[in-house]
């Protein structure tokens, strides 16, 4: 799955919403897509989530990071301190990327291993998984509420 084939997608998703501000959240290479949401619609993506992202800050020439002077949303990442999909040097990457584009932006690492917000996952940690909705939920509330 190509981050363009991911954006026509949510281009098609945005039409049938209508109007308005929307926030996103990815899991993993889900947390990839809603990164590239937020610089691909900047208009509409207000808030922006990802937990445990896969490849967010890569050396690819599409890497949602590149998006970060085209963001008017708040972003939150939270990564894990056992993540090889996400490492130091994306991470600072990221939050470099971020930070000189003006993005309001926390970029967390949870004492976890990838995968941990799913409760059906070997790797699990129910203490993170319930920060997490919390960091969501606030997100949300602040950037979308009305």
């Amino acid at each position: 799955t190509t981050i363009a084939n991911v954006m026509r997608d949510t281009r098609a998703f945005l039409a049938q919403l209508g109007d308005g501000k929307i926030g996103t959240t990815g899991y993993c290479m889900g947390g990839r897509f809603s990164l590239a949401a937020a610089g691909t619609y900047p208009e509409r993506v207000m808030a922006a989530a990802a937990y445990h992202p896969g490849n967010p800050a890569s050396d690819a020439p599409d890497s949602p990071h590149l998006l970060a002077p085209r963001m008017k949303a708040s972003v939150y990442v939270g990564g894990a301190s056992d993540d090889p999909s996400f490492p130091e040097e994306q991470k600072q990457r990221l939050e470099k990327a971020l930070t000189d584009a003006g993005v309001e932006h926390v970029i967390e690492t949870y004492p976890a291993k990838h995968g941990w917000v799913p409760a059906d996952t070997p790797v699990h940690d129910a203490a993170a998984a319930e920060k997490h909705w919390k960091t969501l939920f606030d997100l949300f509330e602040r950037r979308l509420k009305a």
